[in-house]
Parts: structure tokens; sequence; C-alpha cells
């Protein structure tokens, strides 16, 4: 068959197809790249085994999800040129290479391998992996974007829960030794790209002309900002929305990674809890993670897309405020506030592709998108920042417990209003900025446009 399986004609809907069969073959692809945040499981075995630090050894996961953004924004428009069997596949070679040049760095003692494999190989699988479904998704479903974005992206957030107990086992069977961690690596390779491989091949794309038996897209206009318009990746990045909805997204990203990236310590620190205790609410966060994003992006299609994100930022910094008032005497009222603004974490994510669409129309939401993920990249760095920065220098004044965290989630507080007003000013795109329709529906245009 050669490569033409891949092509975008190939993967043309027959009439009938049920549109039903292509969320799975986007969680086949999200449940795989969502090992990234089970990186954890390998940090101590690793700097046992090569003598890393702590530090040293974040270091595959840190890059990983600076090529996510990076290589979403810069790979958008192939995927819209090229389809989304073919953007699967390479997400597919890439994330299982990455694991196995990671694998060959460990077996050898050479980190910078598993550096090389895991965070700039594996980190473009899973930035072309993360929006290769999107623009798919939303054209299957242009009555409901937010629940079928947010059943792909909710697997992103739930791959830990699979493969942080998957790894732990494995790593058990094989030992942690170099050649233990090497096999784990190398069985993780081969694994995923198999998995992933089955949403290649059942991934389809909409006829031209398709839309939802009974749906009218006339009347899902006079509610919540939702456009008939398109806008192209080139001028979406010229309109103040874009860089609004930037800003939003990395400041919202910002406030719940900085807690997920410590969470168990940040327990400890409070409540002097044993490691089980904390291994527990490590999960419970991962749990509202997946959950938020299937949830909330749901509740985004009744109440608005804007409407959805003034309750990720203005109830996400009330419940911020809650940790600094209350959060240090009772471990419930903690407990909860922190997996109530994990899941509007993950709920952000899964939300704004819609939100794209709303505002820029289908015509290449899914390069949009690969471009505004780069806020991503920019709030993984700034919030574990944030929250760890201002942690060791607290600390090294000679405060402890709660004390540790106080001035942080000030910040965060601070940042998520600036973000609500961000989400405030967003308006529809000006009409200037929107593509003759001449130019959408032209044959030409079907190298961008996912149909």
């Amino acid at each position: 068959m050669g490569l033409g399986v891949l092509d975008r004609s190939r993967t043309v809907a027959p009439e009938g197809w049920s549109r039903w069969l292509v969320p799975p073959s986007a969680l086949a692809v999200h449940l795989s790249i969502g090992q990234a945040y089970a990186w954890s499981v390998f940090k101590t075995p690793l700097e046992k085994a090569l003598h890393l630090n702590g530090v040293e050894s974040g270091l595959p996961f840190q890059l990983a999800i600076v090529m996510l953004g990076l290589s979403a924004a810069f790979g958008g428009t192939l995927v819209e040129r090229n389809g989304p069997r073919w953007a699967m596949a390479v997400a597919s070679v890439a994330f299982g290479a990455g694991f196995l040049i990671a694998a060959l760095g460990v077996a050898t003692s050479q980190f910078w391998l598993v550096v090389v494999g895991y965070g700039l190989v594996g980190g473009i699988g899973l930035g072309i992996g993360y929006i290769s479904p999107v623009s798919t998704l939303i054209k299957w479903f242009p009555d409901r974007p937010g629940m079928a974005t947010g059943i792909a992206i909710m697997g992103f957030g739930g791959g830990a829960l699979i493969a942080s107990p998957w790894s732990t086992a494995m790593l058990a069977g094989f030992g942690t030794s170099t050649s233990g961690i090497a096999e784990t690596f190398a069985v993780h390779g081969v694994v995923y790209a198999l998995f992933m491989a089955m949403g290649v091949f059942l991934v389809r794309v909409p006829a031209d002309g398709w839309k939802p038996a009974g749906w009218d897209p006339s009347q899902a206009t006079a509610h919540k900002l939702i456009t008939t318009n398109n806008v192209s990746a080139s001028n979406a990045i010229k309109t103040p929305q874009f860089w609004l909805l930037w800003l939003v997204l990395c400041l919202n990203v910002t406030a719940g990674i900085g807690i997920l990236e410590k969470a168990s310590p940040m327990i400890v620190d409070f409540f002097k809890v044993s490691p089980a205790p904390a291994a527990g609410f490590v999960a419970l966060l991962s749990l509202t993670n997946m959950l938020g994003r299937f949830v909330w992006s749901s509740t985004s299609d009744a109440i608005g897309r804007k409407n959805m994100y003034r309750i990720y930022l203005g109830v996400g910094a009330l419940l911020y405020l809650v940790l600094v008032l209350a959060g240090g005497s009772s471990k419930v009222v903690f407990v909860l506030a922190a997996m109530l603004i994990l899941s509007f974490y993950g709920g952000g994510f899964s939300t704004v592709p819609a939100y794209l669409r709303d505002l820029f129309g289908t015509y290449q939401v899914g390069a949009i998108h690969g471009r505004l993920l780069t806020a991503w990249s920019v709030a993984g760095v700034a919030g574990p920042l944030i929250i760890d920065g201002i942690a060791d220098a607290q600390h090294a004044a000679g405060k402890s417990g709660p004390a540790l965290y106080s001035l942080s989630f000030f910040i965060m507080i601070g940042l998520l209003v600036v973000g609500f007003v961000a989400n405030e000013l967003i308006r529809p795109v000006d009409s200037k900025f929107h593509e003759p329709v001449a130019t959408v529906d032209a044959p030409a245009a079907e190298e961008v446009d996912a149909k």
C-alpha cells in the first residue's frame, strides 16, 4: 500500500460512516502520549542508575513539554495539509522512537541520549499527536465540539493513570538497574507505537458538505460567539482575539501546572502526611485533571466557551484564596480545592479548541490550535518556577508548612484575575480577517482544509 494509505484522500469517510468511531481513534493516540504525565515514575530510578540529581532527571520531561508546544505550532499547518492519518502516523513513529532512543541512552549510560530521545524526538511526537485529531473531531461534531475534543483530550490527562502503574510494574519486573530501565523504555516504545497505530487506521474525515442530521448552523450563531466565517492561521495570529486567548490559556495552565508539578511534596509540607497518602493525592489530581477535560468542555457546549473560562479563571482565583486562608487548617478543604483547580486546568485544554472554532471557524483550526499551544510551553516553565522558586526561597528564610506557598498562591490569584480580564475583552473577529467563501470552498484549499 505504501505511504498512499496515509493520504487525506484515502481517509474520507464513506456514506453511512459513524462519526462515533472517530473519538476512539483520537483516544488511542492521546492515551498513549498522556504517558508524559507519568514521567515522575522514572525520575528516582534514573537518578540512582545514572547518578543524576533531581533537576537533571527532569530534563527529558521539560524538553518534551517545550517540544510539544513548538512542534504543535510549527507542525499545525502540516497536520491540516496532510490530514489526521498522516499526523497520527508521524506521532506514532516519533513517540515510539523517542522511547527506543532513550532505552539506548540508559543501556549505554549516555543520559544525553535519554534527553534527546524522550525530550526532543518523543516531544515532537507529543506535539503532533496532541493536535492530530482536533480539527477532525470539530468537523465531525460541529454541534458538540466541546464534548468531542473533551473526549480526546481527556485521554491525554488520563494517560498517566494507565502509564504510572504499568511503568511501575515493569520496573519491578525488569529491575531498576540500567538494563532494567532500558528494557522498560523499549517495551514502552513498541507497545505505544502499536497502540497509536490503531488510531492511524481507524480515523476518517467527513466528506465535503457533510453535516450532522438535523443540525442547523445558523441557529448556533445566535449564541456563544460562534461564527460561520473562517480565518486562516496566518491571519489569526494578527488578531487581538488570538493573543487574548493565548494569554488566557497560558495563565490558566500556569495556575494549574504549578500545583500538579509540586503536588506530592506540597501536601507533605502542609500536613506532614506519609508517602502513601501523598501518592493518593497525586492520583486524585490526575483523575480530576482527566475528568475535567470531558465534563467542563461538554458543559461549554451548553453555556458557551466564554462563560466556561469565566468559571475556570474567576472560580479558580477564589479557590486559590481558599487555599491561602483555610487550606492549611483542613485536609478536606485543601484536597477539594486542589482537585477543582486541576479540573479547571484540564478543562482549559479541552475547551480551547472549541473556543478557537467559535472565533475563527473550521478552515485551519488545527493549525491555529498548534500555534496557540506555545502558551503551554511558556506556562510549563512559569508555573513550576513560581511554586518551586518561592518555596525554596521561603524555606531558606526559615519558613515551613503552608507559609512556603502563600506568596506563590497570591501570585496565582493575580495571574488568574489578569486572565479573567483578558477573556472579558474577547469579541468576535473583525470581518477584515475573514477568508472569502470562494477561497475556503475552492479545491486548492483542500491542502489546508481538514474536510
